[in-house]
C-alpha cells in the first residue's frame, strides 16, 4: 500500500479514543484521514452513511469479507464492525495518513498483514473510571454496559502482550495523553507535510 504509514488506534470503549481523534483531526485538518469502518448495527441519531461507517447488511459485509476485501472485522454485541481495503487506499490515495480505530482482535488480524502501522492503545486508568465514563454518557443499557465493561477487561488484559502496542497511553489527564499521541506520530506527520510540498 502507498502513502503514508497507517496509525492504529485500540482501546476500550471509553477510553477517550474518539476524544483524542477529533483534536487531532482539528489540529491536522487534512494530514490525517479516517478509514471508514462497515458495520451492520443501525445508525445511532446523527449517523451519516459513508461518513460514521458504511451501514450494510451481513450478508454484503460477509461477501466481501469472503472475497477478501477486509483488513480485519469483528463481531461485537451481535453486529459486525471491519476495515476494508478499499476504505484505508481511499485515505491513502488523498496522501493522508490513515487512522483506523480496531478493538484488540482487530489489530492482531492487521499484525499477519502487510499493512505495518503505528499500533497505540489508548486505556482508561481504571475499569472504575472507565464505568463512570460510559456511564456518564447514558447511550447504554445496562446490559450493552455489563459487555463493554467485561470487553474491556479482556481488552486491557491482551494489550499487555509484549510487543503488541507501540505506544500505550493512560488516558487520565486529556492534554497529556493528546501529547504523548502527537509525540509519537511527529515523524508521520512531518514527512507527510513535506510529500505535500514537493
Amino acid at each position: 500500500m502507498q502513502g503514508p504509514r497507517p496509525v492504529v488506534l485500540s482501546g476500550p470503549s471509553g477510553a477517550g479514543k474518539s476524544t483524542l481523534l477529533k483534536k487531532l483531526l482539528k489540529d491536522y485538518e487534512n494530514i490525517f484521514g479516517f478509514s471508514v469502518s462497515h458495520t451492520t448495527r443501525q445508525p445511532r441519531p446523527g449517523e451519516v452513511n459513508g461518513k460514521d461507517y458504511h451501514f450494510v447488511t451481513r450478508e454484503e459485509m460477509q461477501k466481501e469479507i469472503d472475497a477478501g476485501e477486509f483488513i480485519e472485522h469483528a463481531e461485537f454485541s451481535g453486529n459486525m464492525y471491519g476495515t476494508s481495503k478499499g476504505a484505508v487506499q481511499a485515505v491513502q490515495a488523498q496522501n493522508q495518513i490513515c487512522v483506523l480505530d480496531i478493538d484488540i482482535q482487530g489489530v492482531k488480524n492487521i499484525k499477519k498483514t502487510e499493512l505495518n502501522p503505528i499500533y497505540i492503545s489508548v486505556q482508561p486508568p481504571s475499569i472504575e473510571i472507565l464505568e463512570k465514563r460510559l456511564r456518564d454518557r447514558k447511550t447504554e443499557t445496562e446490559e450493552s454496559l455489563v459487555k463493554r465493561l467485561s470487553a474491556a477487561r479482556v481488552d486491557l488484559e491482551l494489550s499487555k502482550e509484549p510487543g503488541l502496542f507501540d505506544l500505550v497511553i493512560i488516558n487520565d489527564d486529556l492534554e497529556k495523553a493528546y501529547s504523548e499521541l502527537k509525540e509519537v506520530l511527529l515523524e508521520e506527520i512531518k514527512k507527510t507535510e513535506e510529500s505535500r510540498k514537493s
